[in-house]
């Protein structure tokens, strides 16, 4: 006896001495102590080795796949090679694991094999999602497959239990002989399936499926226990590329119970160009840069963000920071270990400034007087002076033309069109939009006016959106879309793929608008096509589904009603502060406007499984607006007072590969109207648009339908959809086309009374000319070898006008005019 008590001392001590190696950090293994409750049951093991320096242990190094495991007794339980330990029999037992010098063992206990019981919501249906059987293009599509139909994604599981076990009179379960039902026979390739293998015969997932049939298919219960919360470890990774990384994953259910679901939880890499993910949830770093892995199980989404440095170290000695902004930019740099590119020149931020802020380009005179100033604070001057915040009206003179580019902005967006709404309407809208940027109107006001208007559509602007969206579902989408980010309509038919959102929140937000109307009125005649949005005393949504009438409910959040009008507290609720949706949304939207990329994106999906490149960055601009009053134009100064704002759109060498980071500024294509009235200003001509005094600029138009060749041609929207992605900045042929041979451009750099002309008119030297044309449309002077190639080009042109003629038209097609660079 006294024997065996010293071997299992030294066994021990000799144990710790390897744990504890010199120059090696011991093993983190990850639970320390396994229960598993029930034949089946399942946990996943990680091994990590600490990281020193590192509280988070977010750089811990996972070793779970390199890692050798023994159980001390294979009859309570067994392990695979990827640290996988599955119930075999009740009893208590021990798991040894070893890596090189290093060793740990950690207690196992199984319990109720016996007594296991098999629930067709909590075992059976995550079984079909994992295989890909509810998804939308196999079993869950509109007609099914092979005349076998299931819910998608299992979101009606009685009706998914009746096509298992009961349809085409139960020919899918063998309860005699399982291994026979269709149902195995099929994913297992036992029989032949178009959808291919989909279940190892030797897989738990298939003994779970086999046991269930053997004990008669039980049906779905009355009240299964909800799942309530999805934790996924390690919440955050920063390691190298080739990397390897294990998730382990558990899901809490309404009960407190909770269960280790890693092998039929579903993964998804966000960046396949950074990392890869395998159906087991063993994830490896391909690329550089920072991704996600979303993880999915019944109804619950989380995502896990990786960092994999773009070097080994970085230099940040000449990065200063201008304001939060900046210094956020900073750590993530820092993270990533990305170098930014420096700033850029004055004559490239100035027409960075004024395209982004008023959607036009400076004069020559403004451009001039810029590059000459000596000034050292120039640049937030300019800003202050673009956005109307001098507080000098003799300074504040860009306001008009702030209100019509951001009124464009909005007008495609809430999609004010002549088409729906009528000429009156669409110009109610319009001016009403206008108005609101022309005096900076609170943004959290503007959506609370919106939301909540009513009467005439010719009199009352606002009252446009709900004619422009005439049912509770179509408000419903475009309300949640445009102003938190949150694009709901999958859930109108089943529960969001990629969110937490049901039918339950979907009709609940649509509760809302249930009693919003519209009547005639013949107050502009009898033909005058008006409309009065009314509020009506009754009116419900109810679920498609359960027939059960929704109460109005927030997303996320508990029911409120307002005996006037529902629509009074969804807007409360939409604008609160402590709604950070709300901020985050419209931050984002703005910050991607200005920076060329949102911290999300697309711009207008801001859904939890989508998460931020740099979520403190997101959060602090959020932040900002709201404790500005929701100032537009002060969120817009932040930002573009930045350094963040002013780097160069030119990448070095070490950051060339970055597309999310801002480490050099993102050029960004021209939009339409901008485009057309830079062509404009810069030849100096002006287009003539229908029914609209000449002067107007293209920004200025009220509506989406004009017959202009050019405009359609680059992409202006027809204003159809809320989505961003409506006007797109792609290029074409036909663009190419008509920069290049269209008779528009030629015909206004022709034209007499184009700046050419009167430059020739005005006998203006050679140098001089060259210089106004390339501050005219590069905002900048021409280099020394620019004007030597002019000379010369000069020589060989049959005439001056010729000679400058081609250089704007070739100034005009260069990447520098039709980008903001």
């Amino acid at each position: 006896m006294r024997l065996l008590q010293r071997s299992a001392m030294s066994s021990i001590v000799l144990s710790s001495l390897l744990t504890m190696a010199v120059g090696q950090q011991p093993l983190l293994v990850d639970p320390d102590h396994v229960i598993l409750d029930g034949k089946f049951q399942q946990t996943q093991l990680l091994v990590r080795q600490t990281h020193p320096n590192d509280a988070a242990q977010s750089k811990a190094a996972d070793l779970t796949t390199v890692a050798t495991y023994v159980v001390r007794d294979p009859t309570v339980a067994r392990v695979d090679v990827q640290g996988r330990l599955t119930a075999v029999g009740n009893g208590d037992t021990t798991v040894s694991i070893r890596y090189e010098s290093l060793s740990h063992e950690i207690p196992i206990t199984v319990r109720q094999v016996e007594s296991t019981s098999i629930e067709f919501t909590r075992d059976i249906l995550p079984i079909l999602s994992k295989a890909g059987c509810s998804a939308g293009a196999c079993h869950a599509s509109q007609f099914g497959k092979g005349d076998f139909k299931l819910s998608i994604f299992g979101f009606d599981p009685q009706a998914d239990f009746l096509a298992m076990a009961r349809a085409s009179r139960g020919r899918r379960l063998n309860f005699g002989s399982p291994d026979f039902s269709l149902l195995l026979a099929k994913p297992s390739m036992r029989m032949p399936h178009g959808g291919g293998r989909r279940l190892q015969p030797n897989s738990v997932a298939y003994q779970i499926l086999r046991e269930w049939i053997g004990r008669g298919a039980p049906p779905p219960i009355s009240q299964p226990v909800d799942v309530s919360s999805l934790r996924v470890t390690p919440r955050q990774r920063t390691c190298g590329p080739g990397s390897h990384q294990q998730l382990r994953v558990i899901v809490g259910y309404a009960d407190d119970s909770n269960r280790d679901v890693t092998s039929i939880a579903k993964y998804d890499s966000m960046d396949e160009g950074v990392l890869s993910v395998t159906t087991d949830g063993l994830v490896t770093a391909v690329g550089k840069g920072q991704a996600a892995i979303m993880v999915r199980y019944q109804g619950q989404v989380e995502v896990i963000t990786f960092a994999v440095p773009f070097a080994e170290q970085i230099q940040l000695t000449d990065w200063k920071n201008q304001n939060t902004i900046d210094e956020l930019a900073a750590d993530k740099f820092r993270e990533l270990r990305l170098e930014p590119s420096p700033l850029c020149d004055d004559a490239t931020f100035i027409r960075r400034a004024f395209l982004d802020a008023i959607g036009s380009l400076p004069t020559v005179a403004e451009t001039t007087a810029f590059l000459e100033a000596a000034d050292p604070g120039k640049r937030t001057r300019l800003i202050d002076r673009l956005l109307g915040l001098t507080g000098n009206p003799a300074e504040d003179i860009y306001n008009d033309r702030y209100a019509s580019f951001w009124t464009l902005k909005w007008s495609d967006l809430i999609r004010n069109n002549s088409n729906s709404l009528g000429e009156q309407g669409m110009w109610a809208l319009h001016n009403w939009i206008k108005e609101s940027f022309r005096t900076n109107k609170p943004y959290d006001q503007f959506v609370r006016e919106l939301v909540t208007a009513k009467g005439s559509i010719y009199s009352s602007g606002p009252a446009n959106y709900f004619r422009i969206n005439g049912n509770s579902s179509a408000l419903t989408e475009a309300t949640s879309q445009l102003f938190l980010g949150v694009r709901l309509e999958c859930a109108k038919c089943h529960h969001h793929p990629f969110e937490t959102f049901s039918q339950r929140d979907y009709y609940g937000l649509a509760a809302f608008f249930a009693r919003v109307g519209q009547k005639g009125s013949e107050e502009f005649g009898l033909f005058g096509r008006e409309s009065v949005i009314v509020v009506r005393a009754t009116g419900e949504v109810t679920h498609p589904r359960t027939g059960k009438r929704m109460q109005p409910t927030p997303l996320e959040g508990a029911p409120i009603d307002h005996a006037l009008d529902r629509r009074i507290p969804l807007a409360k609720w939409l604008t609160a502060p402590d709604n950070q949706l709300f901020a985050r949304s419209v931050a984002n939207r703005y910050t991607g406007y200005l920076l060329g990329r949102g911290l999300v994106e697309p711009i207008d999906d801001m859904r939890s499984t989508n998460p931020p490149s740099n979520a403190a960055m997101l959060d602090a601009l959020a932040r900002t607006l709201i404790e500005s009053g929701f100032d537009l134009k002060r969120l817009m100064r932040w930002i573009m007072t930045s350094r963040l704002y002013q780097l160069s759109s030119q990448p070095t060498e070490q950051n060339i590969s970055d597309r999310r980071f801002y480490s050099h500024y993102r050029v960004k294509r021209l939009a339409a109207e901008p485009l057309l009235d830079a062509i404009d200003q810069a030849v100096g001509s002006t287009t003539k648009f229908k029914n609209l005094p000449l002067g107007t600029r293209a920004i200025e138009l009220p509506d989406a339908e004009y017959p202009n060749y050019f405009l359609k041609t680059f992409a202006k929207p027809r204003r159809a959809s809320v989505c961003e992605c409506e006007r797109t900045p792609d290029e074409n042929l036909a663009q190419a086309l008509h920069t290049l041979n269209g008779d528009i451009l030629a015909g206004k750099i022709a034209d007499k009374r184009s700046r050419i002309g009167k430059l020739l008119t005005d006998e203006t030297d050679h140098e001089s000319i060259v210089r106004q044309l390339f501050l005219a449309a590069l905002c900048r002077l021409p280099s020394a070898d620019e004007l030597a190639f002019s000379r010369e080009f000069l020589k060989e042109s049959p005439s001056p006008k010729e000679c400058y003629e081609d250089l704007l038209w070739a100034l005009i097609n260069s990447k520098q005019f039709l980008f903001v660079h």
